[in-house]
């Protein structure tokens, strides 16, 4: 029997299991997937928003703003890779942006946005030469960031474990009964117990809500496609770069660097039916490169070495959904967290905290609380310390992937930690190995076999990324 089971374990999963983990209670996380972040969160634009877009007095702006100095001090913590870097909202000689602007810089001084005010054409060229030269004028907010995120839920799933929270991987909740003063949840690797239900399903939290008999949210999903370009794109741009949204309120398509010194342009938007739906498209695709080139046209699109998509998980309620379940005591939904859904995680932890305490859940915090992480990103040393570092274990001088300076040093830690990558697609999100120009095509084979041996199994059985995924099914020739 636990306290607290949550369903999923993306970046609000991982970002509650955390806040949880420092008390006194039994905490469990069941995720349909074989890793963690491997949902909505390992695909999205990667920015920790500055505040100014929420509607003035909604959840979201509120949690926004929270979310935000939060993340800035668990990113310090635990050794996750942000960049503070300011975002502009162009506006062309058209009324209605030049409008629009004005309208977002009263929202944010209204939201408490950081620093946020209108430049106009000069001054935004001069704090950000790479804009499009056209531009009339541009808000200006400096007090967003841009963050790894699926190394940001994996550090805070990671520390959750140390404290004591049991994760269940590959345990997609199939019902939930609803006992007398507890929840029997049952999934396809086991049937668990608990008194509090914590719904961050993401892109199935309100099919997740149904298995309780929630009828009165239903999800309205939106996915969008990027281009990642190589590294040579990546230092043309110092801001995080948005177009005014057109009639029907989509943002446009985003230029952002990327924590790891590439350039990010997406999303376009269109609605999914599920929150599995992540297939692109070369056709619409092709669409960015115009957008893209409206905002910076100095972008060589010659450059791209990767593209994907990501599913926002909306539901039909403008705001975030969170709260305990009107029909169902004890049943707490983290619903609906579209954007700024991974600048809010650590302060929607926060409410579900409070919730918690206010449906009556005692909570003591622990005599002791393991709230710090440390790894060893080799490319970001300095000679000497490369030096040091090798001598102390020589396997960091031997490199894996040669497009982002990985060494088999940080391939190995990564598979010893808390919680055990066991796919190929795993490792690239703990150390980028695979991330580079080349997508893998030269480190691929080497850390497949590094896991296998690892983990002391055989090659078959490492799989790329999600359950089905094999990379190779059997030996075709006997070795001598």
């Amino acid at each position: 029997m636990y306290d607290v089971l949550i369903v999923g374990c993306g970046v609000i999963g991982a970002a509650t299991a955390y806040q949880l983990s420092r008390y006194d209670l039994s905490v469990c996380v069941c995720e349909r997937y074989n890793d963690v972040a491997n949902g909505c969160t390992k695909a999205n634009t990667a920015i920790l928003h500055a505040g100014f877009d929420c509607p003035v007095g909604s959840m979201e702006a509120r949690l926004n703003i929270r979310g935000i100095k939060l993340a800035e001090e668990i990113c310090e913590k635990l050794d996750v890779e942000r960049i503070p870097m300011p975002t502009f909202i162009i506006a062309y000689d058209n009324p209605h942006e030049l409008n629009y602007i004005e309208e977002l810089y009263k929202r944010g001084v209204a939201n408490g946005a950081e620093g946020v005010r209108i430049v106009d054409h000069d001054e935004a060229l001069r704090l950000e030469p790479g804009l499009n030269p056209n531009i009339k004028a541009a808000l200006y907010a400096p007090g967003s960031a841009i963050i790894n995120p699926w190394e940001y839920c994996i550090a805070m799933a990671e520390t959750a474990v140390r404290n004591g929270v049991d994760l269940k991987l590959e345990s997609e909740v199939t019902a939930i009964e609803k006992k007398d003063d507890y929840f029997v949840v049952i999934t396809n690797s086991g049937v668990y117990e608990a008194k509090y239900v914590i719904n961050a399903g993401g892109g199935w939290s309100a099919q997740v809500y149904n298995l309780i008999g929630g009828n009165d949210l239903y999800q309205t999903n939106f996915a969008g496609q990027y281009f990642v370009l190589d590294k040579s794109q990546g230092n043309k741009l110092h801001s995080v770069v948005f177009p005014c949204p057109d009639e029907h309120g989509f943002k446009g398509v985003c230029v952002t660097p990327t924590v790891h010194g590439n350039l990010l342009v997406g999303p376009d938007c269109y609605e999914v039916p599920d929150g599995d739906h992540v297939g692109t498209d070369p056709a619409t695709l092709e669409t960015l490169k115009a957008e893209g080139h409206r905002s910076m046209p100095g972008i060589d699109f010659r450059e791209i070495i990767h593209e994907y998509a990501g599913v926002r998980p909306n539901t039909q309620i403008p705001d975030f959904v969170i709260g305990e379940s009107p029909i169902c005591s004890h049943f707490i939904n983290l619903a609906g967290i579209k954007s700024p859904g991974l600048s809010s995680a650590p302060s929607i932890a926060e409410e579900a905290e409070s919730i918690l305490r206010e449906c009556g859940l005692e909570m003591k915090e622990k005599d002791e609380f393991i709230d710090s992480r440390k790894r060893i990103i080799f490319r970001h040393l300095s000679d000497e310390e490369k030096q040091e570092v090798i001598k102390n274990n020589p396997l960091y001088g031997r490199i894996i992937c040669r497009c982002e300076t990985v060494t088999e040093g940080e391939i190995i830690e990564a598979i010893h930690r808390p919680i055990v990558p066991r796919t190929v697609d795993a490792i690239k999100r703990r150390c980028n190995a695979g991330m580079g120009r080349c997508q893998g095509g030269f480190c691929g084979p080497r850390v497949h076999e590094i896991l296998a041996r690892e983990l002391g199994v055989s090659q078959e059985e490492i799989l790329m990324d999600e359950q089905g995924s094999f990379i190779i099914t059997s030996a075709i020739k006997e070795g001598r």
